[in-house]
């Protein structure tokens, strides 16, 4: 290992006989040159040695930069870098949605929300079936569902004020005990629940769709269609009941998308790979927000 440093390249260190007679020396005194140089050749070697273990012993571990390797920090840093493009563009969608209202026209501008939902529904299917993550595909995902997730706010500020405010702490409540529980090891993704998680997201895109086409073809003419009827249940709205189901599915959701990170970075999945579980992560907390903003519009008399 002495040898990986170019100074140790010499020949004079690497094979003691290579060492030479001086000019005018006895055959004697050559001989006890050879000697001499011999030993002193090894002591550097073993010196050599002792100080390049040393140096790697207080050297400070590699990162996943140097590695090229996947890791839970470098995965929370561009985690973080997507929700900071998001929030960024949500100010702005915000603001664009609001232009429109004045005191004739008290409508929000709808276009942002469509803009950023329909943009944002391409890149998450690009995303998702693309083999290789690519980091700009997916910082313009967060980009047009800052848009949207900006749009749908002002929207649901505008007629409920507060709401955002309140959907907001609750998404960070849920986020912040499934990560807490999972990171204690008191919850994991097994093979039984995520069967259960599974069947239970294709019902419920199945009565999503359902309720879009009542609510297209007039059948339901309410803000969130079926979600606003009265359940037999106490007379709570099924979009109460169904929203609190779906919230603990996110929840269960990002149990997978930790999951998984984990995982990658115990396989020592490349770097790049980072970017495939923040965008998973992502997904899963702007669904998580949007469900509580309903839940909260339709407890609080959405019609």
């Amino acid at each position: 290992m002495a040898f990986n440093n170019p100074a140790f390249n010499s020949s004079a260190f690497q094979d003691p006989r290579a060492v030479q007679t001086y000019p005018g020396g006895s055959k004697a005194a050559g001989i006890g040159g050879s000697a001499q140089a011999g030993a002193a050749s090894r002591a550097g070697v073993d010196v050599a040695s002792q100080a390049q273990m040393e140096g790697m012993y207080t050297a400070p571990a590699a990162g996943s930069r140097e590695t090229d390797r996947m890791s839970v920090e470098d995965t929370v840093l561009k985690t973080l870098g997507l929700f900071a493009i998001l929030l960024a563009v949500a100010v702005g969608g915000w603001v664009w949605t609001m232009s429109s209202v004045t005191v004739d026209n008290p409508n929000p501008n709808m276009l942002p929300l469509i803009i950023g939902a329909l943009g944002g529904f391409v890149l998450a299917l690009v995303n998702i079936f693309k083999k290789q993550p690519s980091a700009p595909l997916i910082a313009a995902y967060a980009a047009f569902e800052g848009l949207f997730v900006g749009g749908i706010s002002a929207f649901f500020e505008f007629i409920w004020p507060g709401i955002v405010i309140q959907a907001t702490l609750g998404t960070l409540a849920v986020v912040g005990v499934t990560l807490a529980l999972f990171a204690s090891g008191k919850i994991r993704a097994s093979k039984k629940a995520t069967k259960i998680f599974m069947i239970a997201m294709i019902g419920y895109l199945v009565f999503s769709l359902l309720n879009v086409v009542l609510m297209w073809t007039g059948v339901s003419d309410s803000a969130f269609g079926l979600r606003s009827e009265p359940s037999p249940l106490f007379g709570i709205p099924w979009g109460v009941l169904i929203g609190v189901f779906v919230v603990i599915m996110a929840a269960y959701s990002l149990v997978l998308d930790f999951d998984s990170i984990q995982r990658g970075v115990r396989n020592g999945a490349p770097r790049k790979y980072g970017w495939l579980g923040a965008f998973g992560i992502m997904v899963t907390v702007v669904w998580l927000y949007v469900e509580i903003l309903r839940i909260i519009a339709i407890a609080r008399g959405g019609e």
